[in-house]
């Protein structure tokens, strides 16, 4: 009989979607038991996550389009999104952030 190693899992919490163009940030703080996120975007897009209200810039942390990030929080931090910016092979397009909080 072979055993199969489980794989790394979090427990699911709410969702929030942020449509950004400029800066928006989440309407809602991170919850009490949130510890890591799970990101994904439908057009390339830069965040940041900190302290009470948050504004991104184009020179924050870059999230490809269609790509799954995960990311370490402190419980009742927020996030703010904005588009990239055009340059080289990345083309400047307004979206959705979906934020997932595990726990």
């Amino acid at each position: 009989m072979s055993f199969f190693p489980k794989q790394p899992s979090s427990r699911i919490g709410s969702t929030q979607t942020i449509a950004y163009d400029a800066s928006v940030g989440a309407t809602n703080k991170f919850g009490p038991g949130t510890f890591q996120l799970r990101l994904a975007a439908s057009s390339a897009c830069c965040y940041r996550i900190g302290d009470g209200a948050q504004t991104a810039t184009t020179a924050d942390v870059f999230l490809p389009a269609n790509t799954v990030e995960y990311v370490t929080v402190t419980p009742g931090q927020n996030i703010a999104a904005i588009k990239a910016a055009s340059n080289g092979l990345v083309t400047a397009t307004a979206g959705t952030l979906w934020v997932t909080e595990l726990s």
